[in-house]
């Protein structure tokens, strides 16, 4: 914990994942308890309490918050709920969004552009993100003619912080003979996706469910031609759009 917090805060790594990792959490939980936030990144409890008090701007000799210099507007990153936990400020939305733009434009970028498989590009996109700068940005997205979506189907961010809705459905409770198409992918493991990857279960791809076997806990499908038993745990990781969705 730096002893001077009216020093402006210089954005970094861990405060970008730290920004990120609420932002995700945020959409499960509001507010995010500092428990959680803990387990997700690996870090201790201390620690995180430490880094939200910096984000939040809070001076514990002086009990009261003050005005960072973070961004443009000079406001904490975070809201801090004593015994409750955090959420995102606006600045701090801000910068979250961008990042997950970086980065899901990067795993495009690497599998268009580059050839990357999509079980590959995580990682790469993960230590790239902090580091490319807005020009860069602008023309890795022109290159790619201003995608909406990644290589996973994870939609991404527009400048303004907009991303592009659509009604989804898993892909265990579509309906038995109704076509689908794969949007997105919720398990993104590398095992996962190799796996999906396999069975053709990718973005775009054209899909039926043909039966459903409750007692072996198993669907049959339909991608393109062919035809695969999976289990509905699989299933639940498939994100589907149908015109009855």
């Amino acid at each position: 914990m730096p002893d001077d917090l009216h020093e402006p805060l210089v954005r970094s790594k861990a405060i970008d994942d730290f920004l990120k990792a609420v932002y995700f959490l945020q959409k499960q939980v509001d507010p995010v308890p500092t428990t959680l936030l803990a387990h997700t990144l690996h870090i201790s409890a201390p620690s995180v309490t430490d880094m939200i008090k910096r984000l939040a701007g809070i001076d514990d000799d002086k009990e009261k918050r003050h005005k960072r210099d973070d961004d443009e507007s000079g406001l904490p990153l975070l809201e801090y709920e004593p015994y409750r936990g955090v959420r995102l400020s606006h600045a701090g939305e801000k910068i979250a969004l961008e990042v997950i733009r970086h980065h899901r434009l990067i795993e495009l970028y690497l599998v268009q552009a580059l050839g990357y498989s999509w079980d590959e590009v995580h990682e790469e996109a993960e230590r790239l993100e902090h580091h490319i700068s807005e020009k860069l940005e602008a023309r890795i997205a022109a290159a790619l003619g201003n995608p909406v979506i990644d290589p996973h189907g994870d939609p991404i961010p527009a400048l303004d912080g907009t991303m592009t809705t659509r009604k989804q459905t898993n892909l265990g409770d579509l309906a038995v003979n109704h076509p689908g198409i794969v949007s997105q992918i919720l398990d993104q493991s590398v095992d996962v996706l190799r796996y999906l990857s396999e069975l053709g279960l990718t973005p775009g791809s054209e899909i039926k469910v043909r039966t459903r076997s409750p007692l072996n806990d198993t669907i049959t499908i339909d991608v393109g031609d062919t035809s695969h038993v999976i289990s509905t745990q699989v299933a639940r990781k498939v994100l589907v759009t149908s015109d009855e969705t």
